[in-house]
């Protein structure tokens, strides 16, 4: 069975820091591309980051390029999201997603978390 499981997430005031963690099992972790995805309230989906296998790539979001380190430890099975510089406009569900393919687009991805909250206060 597939786990996929955020943690990290809380409350933060703008300008600082937080480190998510995706942690996975039931699945070929190595195999598989993860990116990381968040939904605030009254809003789409969207791609935050993405790392390829054998961590080819990373990409991000223009939103946070220059902000966000995405990382992958495959001896782990787990993937990671550095936030530095958060904003209020951070604020959202972030969710980790694992897939065949390194891309944005959620719809390549198989395999989904149930989120942790991120919330960036002024």
């Amino acid at each position: 069975e597939v786990h996929i499981v955020e943690s990290g997430g809380g409350l933060v005031q703008a300008g600082g820091s937080l480190r998510l963690s995706c942690a996975t099992s039931g699945f070929g972790f190595r195999s598989y591309a993860i990116g990381w995805f968040r939904q605030a309230p009254g809003k789409e989906r969207e791609g935050v980051s993405c790392i390829a296998e054998g961590t080819y790539g990373p990409y991000y979001a223009d939103l946070v390029k220059g902000r966000f380190t995405i990382s992958r430890d495959d001896t782990k099975n787990t993937a990671y999201l550095q936030m530095n510089s958060l904003e209020p406009e951070d604020t959202a569900v972030y969710y980790c997603a694992a897939g065949a393919r390194a891309t944005l687009m959620s719809q390549w991805y198989d395999y989904w978390g149930q989120g942790t909250q991120v919330t960036v206060s002024s």
